[in-house]
């Protein structure tokens, strides 16, 4: 792919918003499972996900254009077309990427920010028919849309098969989140998901979320209007730093590991915390221990990213936008506010927007 840099520059963090038509690539044996969208009796911007008779998932307001443009100026944001947010028009977001200087998107899910089903058939059904949605439009996009599967945890051997065809079409990386129920990313119960990664060459993918509907409960209070900051991003970094301490690198030495949407500004803590707390057990500890352990992390622009790279280096850190969402975390157009930031070298630049992504998914 010819590019306007020299260098393919890949968005490691963009979104799919998932809509009635996705669930169109269910089976049709499993109608009576499809997610249903139900308007909130109380906001009309709202609506909800219901499955299995609950609210799940997460499901963004439905803004008018003018709603749009007010949330952009508030975060130093910019619109984008909702057929192009909600891939209807395949062509339409790959030209709206163009504007805004993006030759790859690697996907994520929107609805699995928190635990979407408690019967395993339902969840099997749900991830089967969303996988292959997504591996239709990634189809269409002739290589530009790349994306993570979303697997159903509670049946592995499904996990399996659908890691396979979902590579199959086009997906780079398998989809976790910090807490899956009652287990961490720690627990022998996923190292089948860690050996069929490595054998597809696919990233692990540990997205800002949080299956445990118990720790959900307790932190999300009407006291805390931020409470997603506890929820979600607090997990992830947690998890992040459980895996530099636990034995699952040296176990797995080739599996790549993303840690994506909690921004960056957190990473040289953990490494101080990490090397602190390997000095005491008598462990040796890697000089750059991210990219020993392959281990990346998508940065925000409002992070200190030039104090990060001088803490762990130009190797690991990665950048996405967000494409799709409408919240703080998103910046849609953070590659063009990334270029023209002060402090980082081209070399750097060049890194963290092609060669580090290229690495973490295995993007040619």
């Amino acid at each position: 792919m010819t590019t306007k840099t020299g260098y393919l520059v890949i968005d490691s963090d963009a979104h799919v918003v998932e809509t009635e038509r996705t669930w169109d690539f269910m089976d049709a044996g499993d109608a009576s499972f499809r997610p249903k969208l139900v308007q909130d009796l109380h906001d009309p911007t709202r609506q909800h996900w219901v499955i299995e008779g609950e609210v799940r998932g997460f499901r963004f307001p439905t803004l008018t254009e003018m709603q749009q443009e007010a949330r952009s100026q508030r975060w130093r944001n910019i619109t984008t077309p909702q057929a192009a947010r909600e891939l209807d028009d395949v062509a339409l977001r790959l030209e709206d990427m163009d504007r805004l200087g993006i030759d790859v998107q690697v996907l994520h899910h929107t609805l699995w920010i928190e635990q979407v089903a408690k019967q395993p058939e339902v969840e099997l059904a749900i991830c089967r028919g969303w996988n292959r949605w997504v591996g239709d439009v990634s189809r269409k996009s002739g290589g530009r849309l790349r994306w993570a599967c979303v697997p159903p945890y509670s049946n592995l051997e499904a996990s399996l098969e659908i890691m396979e065809e979902a590579k199959a079409n086009g997906a780079v990386a398998v989809t976790m989140r910090p807490i899956e129920g009652e287990r961490t990313i720690l627990d022998q119960y996923f190292y089948p998901i860690y050996e069929q990664a490595i054998r597809l060459d696919m990233a692990v993918a540990v997205h800002i979320a949080n299956a445990n509907p118990g720790i959900v409960n307790i932190l999300r209070t009407p006291e805390d209007p931020g409470s997603a900051f506890g929820i979600f991003r607090i997990p992830t970094v947690a998890a992040c730093h459980a895996l530099i301490m636990s034995k699952i690198p040296e176990r797995f030495p080739e599996l790549r590991w993303g840690f994506i949407e909690a921004s960056a500004g957190w990473v040289p803590w953990i490494i101080t915390e990490s090397r602190n707390r390997y000095m005491g057990a008598g462990r040796r500890f890697p000089d750059n221990v991210l990219k020993e352990y392959n281990i990346y992390v998508t940065c925000q622009t409002d992070d200190d990213i030039p104090y990060i790279l001088s803490c762990a280096g130009d190797d690991n850190i990665l950048i996405g936008t967000d494409y799709g969402h409408f919240d703080p975390s998103s910046e849609v157009d953070a590659i063009s506010v990334f270029k023209g930031m002060d402090g980082i070298s081209d070399e750097s630049m060049r890194k963290i927007l092609s060669d580090n992504p290229k690495a973490l998914y295995g993007i040619e």
